[in-house]
């Protein structure tokens, strides 16, 4: 899980000491185990480790960020702006200052992010890498919220909400396939691909069948889900 950083740890402060003026490298990642402690012990909570990583990229976000947050505190401070809220404006009675101590520390820890697991084994690459995909499960969930309507449920029978759900789970293991195959989101596959009708026109005893020609993309992305464009 993704672990808050409320001060420089240890072993960040550790590193810039034995590397004084050095460029943090992009990607560095540093270990910091985490023993339970003796009541979590008897709890049957497990040793943890922290991994903590940083990124350039990050970094010039965060930086972007506090620099122009710093901006409109000192305007709000010279008296050229309205007080608003800003965690760096300090207030000590009527006198308003820019709360440097904060600033310093949010710049130290720009650019870094911390993983908290209890996989101790496992490398920091492996737990990173699968933190990452947790964008993948909180798809899923929006997916079967909305596009799918799996809730509210209007079922009142164990049978009859497990059907409801089983279906749901079902039409969300096509959508994921449809979204691989094709690389277009659900919605945008379902939408263009409702425009379009086949209809039978039965004239005396002759069945003529008429559709609505389907335009490349369409087509093609129907193709890949291994559809027959002939029926």
């Amino acid at each position: 899980m993704g672990t808050r950083i409320p001060h420089l740890p240890d072993v960040v402060r550790e590193w810039r000491d034995k590397h004084p003026g050095e460029a943090i490298p992009d990607g560095l990642t540093l270990t910091q185990p985490w023993p339970a402690t003796s009541s979590e012990k008897a709890r049957g909570i497990p040793d943890r480790v922290i991994y903590y990583q940083f990124r350039h990229d990050r970094a010039r976000r965060t930086l972007r960020g506090i620099d122009e947050q710093i901006r409109k505190a000192e305007r709000a401070v010279d008296g050229h702006a309205p007080v608003k809220r800003n965690r760096y404006i300090q207030l000590a009675g009527a006198t308003k200052s820019v709360n440097r101590t904060l600033e310093a520390k949010t710049r130290a820890l720009a650019g870094w992010k911390g993983y908290t697991t209890n996989l101790t084994t496992q490398s920091s690459a492996f737990v990173i890498d699968a933190y990452h995909q947790l964008w993948h499960i909180e798809k899923a969930f929006r997916m079967s919220k909305h596009d799918l309507q799996a809730r509210p449920i209007y079922h009142h029978v164990r049978e009859s909400i497990e059907a409801h759900l089983s279906i749901v789970v079902a039409a969300m293991a096509v959508s994921h396939y449809i979204e691989t195959q094709t690389g277009w989101s659900i919605k945008k596959f379902v939408r263009t691909v409702r425009r379009y009708r086949t209809v039978q026109i039965k004239a005396g005893r002759q069945i003529l069948t008429a559709a609505d020609p389907l335009p490349d993309d369409l087509r093609e992305a129907i193709a890949k889900i291994g559809g027959n464009l002939e029926h």
